[in-house]
């Protein structure tokens, strides 16, 4: 365990480590299998004790990539849509299409922040919003913000959880996460339970019949 937690306090203090939050980020944004919320949060744990990374830097790299993946996402769905890769055809994607698209008419700014905070959120709404042509330079405005939140918030959580474990940096970034995603979920759930609304990730399980 001394070896591995060794190992990860020698990954978190180089350079390359932001790189890959950077790269992983980006392609969040249009690719839901990679993971970068634990990438975040588990670098942001071990920076609460170990001050490497910075947190600052490790903040604005997330944000950076979050918001050019974001938008790489809109633009694919502006070029190509929503139906020319298998992937996308899918039922649940193709249900996740079609509940982005509706809401996007009704709240597109409330929706385009909130699915930042859902991978396949964010993927169906980013896609969607470029595919019906939603007003590119909105667009930008509000992913801007949304990455910025996003970035705080994911580094944020790692920071708290981190700082009680300054001996096992394994441990505290396993338990940041999964405190990430449990938080997620709960305020997801909060949130829509106000409005009287299905929360996002059932609508996005739930493909319309």
């Amino acid at each position: 365990m001394q070896a591995i937690n060794d190992f990860i306090l020698a990954a978190a203090g180089q350079p390359w480590v932001l790189f890959l939050v950077l790269a992983c980020c980006v392609i969040d944004g249009f690719f839901p299998p990679i993971p970068s919320e634990s990438v975040v949060v588990g670098l942001a744990a071990v920076a609460a004790t170990a001050d490497v990374p910075n947190p600052y830097v490790l903040m604005a790299v997330a944000a950076l990539g979050a918001f050019a993946g974001d938008n790489i996402a809109y633009l694919i769905g502006r070029k190509v849509g929503t139906t020319r890769w298998a992937w996308m055809r899918g039922q649940r994607m193709q249900g996740a299409f079609r509940w982005a698209g509706a809401e996007l008419r009704k709240r597109p700014a409330s929706l385009i922040l909130v699915a930042r905070f859902v991978p396949i959120g964010r993927v169906a709404v980013n896609l969607t919003a470029g595919a019906t042509h939603y007003h590119h330079l909105r667009f930008v405005g509000l992913t801007c913000l949304s990455a910025v939140l996003w970035a705080a918030y994911s580094v944020g959580i790692g920071l708290f959880f981190g700082q009680w474990f300054e001996e096992n940096h394994l441990l505290g970034a396993a338990i940041a996460i999964v405190c990430a995603v449990a938080l997620g979920i709960i305020v997801d759930l909060m949130i829509n339970k106000l409005r009287g609304k299905p929360n996002v990730v059932d609508r996005i399980r739930e493909p319309e019949a």
